[in-house]
């Protein structure tokens, strides 16, 4: 009797030990694994390459990129037409006006010639992979980075102006303020050394099929906030840059 009831119990214990191992491992089993976060699928196609390109275009690595700074559609009040660009340099953002409180807006970086502008100009020319020749101050101030390109760089992915650039006239005459690409990615949403108003190049190349020659463009240096009227008295004014 004493054997048969040792050997019951051990059975016992083998039963409730399988029992045990088999509750662990479905929880093991059923799981679902931890998904890491990544960019936004709709931001990886906005930004993706333009092979069609003349010098096909790589996608853009979006991963360390504030998500801000992304084009995207938003509420701006404004007394500003439809169709024109309003910069604002302080908070880093060109609004392309859409009319009835919207905006199309795009993160940019600012250059010291951007810093240098304020007032109403107009887009007297377009240009897509566009030349890219420094000015003497841009020369004087970083001589070993643009002094070789006194004479021009030509197109291309490393050209500083990137694949499109919108040229700002006012009164007829070149006022040497440039809208355009960049090969530096990282620098939107920063002041930079030189330069004036950059996109994303992906974005420059949105910007530029949607606006035409002659289209406005005001800059802001000391705007007031966006969810207020922009007075058209206020860009009526210009000062050119003393450096593209």
């Amino acid at each position: 009797m004493c054997v048969s009831r040792i050997r019951a119990r051990a059975v016992l214990r083998s039963l409730a030990l399988l029992a045990l191992a088999a509750t662990l491992a479905s929880c093991v089993t059923t799981a679902k694994p931890v998904k890491k976060k990544g960019p936004d699928p709709m931001h990886v196609a906005m930004y993706g390459p333009h092979p069609e390109e003349r010098f096909p275009l790589p996608a853009m690595d979006i991963s360390r990129v504030n998500p801000k700074y992304f084009r995207q559609l938003v509420a701006y009040q404004t007394a500003e037409p439809a169709g024109t660009i309003v910069i604002d340099t302080q908070d880093r953002f060109l609004y392309l006006v859409q009319g009835e409180g919207m905006a199309m807006r795009y993160g940019i970086g600012v250059g010291k010639a951007g810093l240098e502008f304020e007032g109403g100009a107009r887009i007297g020319r377009k240009a897509e992979w566009p030349r890219w020749t420094p000015t003497q101050n841009m020369i004087a101030r970083e001589p070993e980075r643009n002094q070789k390109w006194a004479g021009g760089m030509e197109p291309g992915l490393t050209n500083p102006l990137g694949p499109r650039a919108l040229y700002l006239h006012k009164d007829g005459k070149d006022t040497l303020f440039r809208i355009h690409g960049t090969s530096e990615p990282w620098s939107i949403g920063k002041a930079v050394s030189s330069g004036c108003i950059r996109l994303f190049n992906q974005d420059i190349i949105d910007l530029y099929g949607r606006v035409p020659t002659g289209s406005r463009v005001v800059v802001l240096q000391h705007q007031t906030p966006a969810h207020e009227a922009v007075p058209m008295a206020a860009a009526d004014g210009l000062v050119p840059p003393a450096a593209i």
